[in-house]
This record gives C-alpha cells, structure tokens and sequence, in this order.
C-alpha cells in the first residue's frame, strides 16, 4: 500500500532561495516542453515525454545554463508530469494542459536515489538542498519512493510518498451507516448524528475583506502591495488547513467506526452555480468529503456505496417508503401524511442512504476488487424522479 505524508518544513534563507530556484526551473522546463509538444503535434509529429527530456538534456547547458543550479531530476520530473497530464486528457480525466505561472502552485519534485534522498528524524536530504528541517518526524515507516516540494501562501511543504506493509484493520463495528450532506450541519448520520461543519471561510470573512481592502490601496508593482498579498494567501491558507483537517478527521473517524457508509451522488459542480448556496456549499467541501473518504475506506477495509443522484432521500418517508411530490428547502421536518411519521429532514435522509444499501441491488466496491470506487455507481430500481431538481436535495 502507497501512502503520503505531506510536512511542513523550517527553511533558512538559503534554503528558500534554492527552493525557489528549484521550482522556477521545473516551471521552465514544464512550459518549455508544452511548447514543444504543440509545435512538434502541429507539424504531424508525435510528440512524448521521453524524447522531450532527451531533447532537453541536449541543449540545457546553452540555453539554460541555469539549470544546473538545482538538481538534474527537477526539470525531467516536471516533464514527466507533462505527459502524465497529457495521459489524463487524452483519457479525459483532466482538461488540457496549462502553462505554469510564476508564484502559482510552484512546486517540484525530486529525484529518489537511495543516496540523495534520505529521512532522518525530522529532517530530509534532498539532491542539491541538503539535509532540510521538517516541522514533524515522518509518521509512516516503510520503502521511500519520492518527494514533492510544493508552496502554499508562504510557506514549503514536502509530501513523502511511502510503500507501507500495514496489518489489516480491525473493527469494532460493523454497522451501515448512511451519511447525508448539507449547508447548515455538514453532516448528518443515519444513527442521528449532527456533524456540524467549521465554516472557516465564513468566519475568516471579515478579516479577508480588511486584508483584500489594504491591497487595493497599495501601489501595483510596489514592495508594500506584495506583502499585503502575502497576508491574503496566509489567510486563505489557513482556511483551506482549518476545512482540510476537519474533513480528514471526520472521515477518519466514519471508515473506523462503520463497515458500510452510504453517500449520495452529489451534483456538486451544478449545485455551486446557484449563487445563493455556493459559497456555503464550497466552506462545508463537499467533494473533499468524499475524496479522502474513499481512500480511507481502502485502507481500513470499509465499503462504500453511492446512491443515485436522483434518490429522493429527503422526501421519502423512512418508515412506509411514501415520497413527497415536493420539499421546498426550508422545510426541515414534515409530517408522513400516511402514516403520521414525524421526520426530521436530514435524519430522514440519513435513514434512507442506510436502508439502501440493504434494500437495493448494489454492487459496491471492497478493497482489492478492480476499478476505482468513482467509476462505481448504485442505479436505484425505485425511487428515480427524474423531474427533481438537485437544488430540492440541497441539505438533505
């Protein structure tokens, strides 16, 4: 099993400078090949990573004699992430490949000889930087396989990727559960769990606008003006850290305690072009929920079933299996007009996400079955009202 364990590190002067460079020169040679790759594909050619290094190799010392300031590795890494990129837009799992801009995502990657590449404590030895302070020991303990040196706002982290040999987990429970997102409680869980969510970036907000004010007043082009910018991405930065460790402790904690975990297919794309819950939607971070959610469940053996994207959970009764003709938003419990149930909205869902993972034909994914849980959908047999719309499943 392959895992990452991605730390911040302490940096000298020195050390920032030659990170700098480093992640210049991958950002170079990753343009530089994307030029190439158009002009050689433009003329009838067939373009690839492998000769594009090559290519580069021949011709480095002329006209980037630069480059070998930093290691040999980092501009043939960045090229490898070219075709890489290219690889997933010819099968269309990612748009087409993009220059890099200076000061945006820099980030590099480095070469993974046993001799240069060593972890110590808390330090590592990466080619031509040396031995660099890491904020934390390494947490996973296994064969190293690379190191990628990334900035967020102004501080560098490394992920270390690591092939670990982990006894299988055991647990306690074995329950389903299903689980229903929203904008006011994230999470809902079927056994009546209300999940509430940070909402960081709604909190930061205020501040955000005084910082975002303070650059508009700044000279462009001027010292001042660059770092009041800094101030704003340190800001984002901790209310992307803030979301990202709330959502990895919760999904943590759903694939140790259940053995089965119910989640709905959310729209969230289409969901995030209504204005009026956008900006709610994208603080909860619906579709990182789900992300780490499905690694983990790999990890700790837990299975993981997608409902449909047009299972109406909210307006279905959890005790006779009546479903509502409508539900408007803001109506957070009813009343099942059969059989006299009182439901609460989003327990309501919950409930339901859990009776169908016992209830329809599904073919979910276990650890070790082929394919990817993505590709993996649950096609509801009942229950499909295809004339509802996603905004009506908002929350429930």
């Amino acid at each position: 099993m392959i895992k990452a364990h991605k730390i911040a590190l302490d940096l000298n002067d020195h050390q920032l400078t030659a990170c700098r460079k480093a992640a210049g020169c991958a950002r170079v040679a990753f343009n530089w090949a994307l030029d190439e790759w158009q002009a050689q594909y433009s003329v009838g050619g067939k373009p690839n990573e492998i000769a594009l290094r090559r290519l580069l190799n021949s011709l480095k010392h002329e006209e980037f004699p630069w480059m070998a300031e930093s290691s040999k590795g980092v501009p043939q890494q960045a090229i490898k992430n070219l075709g890489t990129a290219f690889t997933n837009f010819f099968k269309k799992r990612a748009r087409y490949p993009r220059y890099r801009k200076k000061g945006l995502h820099d980030s590099f990657r480095a070469d993974c000889g046993p001799k240069t590449f060593k972890v110590a404590g808390n330090s590592i030895h990466l080619p031509r930087l040396g031995w660099l302070r890491m904020h934390e020991p390494l947490r996973l303990h296994g064969k190293l396989l690379s190191a990628t040196v990334s900035r967020r706002a102004q501080r560098w982290y490394v992920s270390i990727q690591v092939e670990v040999q982990e006894a299988p987990f055991v647990r306690k429970n074995h329950g389903t559960v299903g689980v229903d997102l929203g904008v006011k409680t994230l999470a809902t869980l079927s056994t009546g769990e209300h999940i509430e969510g940070p909402k960081p970036l709604k909190a930061a907000r205020k501040r955000l606008r005084l910082l975002s004010k303070s650059v508009s007043r700044k000279k462009k082009g001027s010292k001042n003006r660059e770092k009041a910018k800094a101030k704003v991405a340190k800001q984002h930065a901790r209310v992307h850290f803030v979301r990202q460790d709330f959502l990895h402790k919760l999904t943590t904690s759903l694939v140790e305690r259940f053995d089965v975990i119910v989640i709905e297919n959310l729209n969230t794309r289409g969901m995030m072009k209504n204005h009026k819950l956008a900006r709610a939607i994208s603080d909860m971070g619906w579709f990182e929920f789900r992300r780490p959610l499905e690694y983990k469940a790999l990890w700790y053996g837990a299975q993981i079933v997608v409902a449909d994207r047009w299972f109406a959970s909210s307006k279905t009764c959890s005790a006779c299996g009546t479903v509502l003709k409508e539900l408007a938003l803001s109506v957070r419990s009813w009343t099942c007009s059969d059989c006299g149930a009182i439901h609460d909205r989003d327990v309501n869902a919950a409930i339901n996400l859990k009776n169908l993972a016992g209830s329809s034909p599904v073919s979910a994914c276990r650890p070790g079955s082929s394919g990817s849980l993505r590709k993996k959908r649950v096609k509801l047999l009942v229950g499909q009202e295809p004339n509802t719309t996603n905004s009506e499943e908002i929350g429930g």
